[in-house]
């Protein structure tokens, strides 16, 4: 099993949610976050004071995955949240060594 971990930007996340659900994904977990990459945040002017920005605001998507379908959820999340600009975003793949779903008591493959 893989954990894809996708650092995105907020207005892609209907089209990646999509796209992850025309690939049978089940579940994921989307937390609001903040950070800065090469983007280096931005300047902004309020009441008339210019100050610093420097984290954006980016949501992180994670996701479990069988291992045989991890490169095919990670080209659908890039493809999904590309818009060509910097500050897309990034992608991470870990691996889960058990899962575990509390109601049931499944484990593994079968707790996905």
């Amino acid at each position: 099993m893989k954990l894809i971990i996708a650092i995105i930007k907020p207005f892609k996340l209907d089209e990646v949610r999509e796209a992850l659900t025309e690939l049978g994904v089940q579940g994921l977990t989307v937390t609001e976050v903040k950070g800065y990459g090469r983007q280096k945040g931005h300047t902004e002017i309020y009441r008339g004071a210019e100050y610093a920005v420097s984290f954006l605001p980016k949501l992180k998507i994670e996701v479990v995955v069988d291992s045989a379908n991890a490169d095919r959820v990670v080209e659908a999340i890039a493809a999904a949240a590309k818009s060509g600009q910097i500050g897309d975003g990034k992608i991470f793949v870990v691996n889960v060594e058990q899962a575990v779903r509390i109601r049931t008591g499944e484990t593994d493959a079968e707790a996905l």
